[in-house]
């Protein structure tokens, strides 16, 4: 784990991971989330994935990251990118579960809040195996503190 001092604008953090069909079950109960397309899965056929399923995955295996794991951090929310009109995330392409997500996280900012706490703002970027990019997401911010527990 890195401490907030560690860390360095520029800094990228890479992991890989997947939705299963069961698991994206699980979260469309969890979230109650209704859309009519999502629900349209033919018997066989890999499922689309939603958008906010895709990033609650990412965040997850954000927070799993060796350079992250035993920091207390929590998510502050998102400040979008100027170059966007302030929006924070695109997505690009379709993702169906079962796919490979390849997911690269950079530090975008940091900034110090107070003697115990800092700032970090994270950009996420997920691409499949086969380098097409699926989602961009800027700035998510996070508070951490800075000398986390050993």
């Amino acid at each position: 784990m890195k401490k907030f001092s560690e860390f360095k604008v520029g800094d990228s953090f890479f992991s890989t991971c997947s939705i299963s069909d069961k698991e994206l079950e699980e979260y469309l109960n969890f979230s109650r989330v209704r859309n009519a397309f999502l629900e349209q899965k033919q018997k066989g056929e890999q499922q689309m994935v939603s958008g906010r399923a895709i990033l609650s995955r990412m965040e997850g295996e954000f927070t799993r990251l060796s350079q992250i794991y035993g920091n207390h951090i929590v998510f502050l929310g998102t400040d979008g990118d100027p170059e966007w009109k302030n929006r924070n995330t695109r997505f690009l392409k379709p993702f169906y579960t079962d796919q490979v997500l390849k997911l690269k996280f950079t530090i975008s900012q940091k900034e110090d809040v107070d003697d115990e706490f800092g700032k970090i703002a994270v950009d996420y970027e997920g691409t499949t195996q086969d380098e097409q990019t699926v989602v961009i997401s800027k700035r998510n911010i996070y508070r951490i503190k800075k000398d986390p527990p050993r």
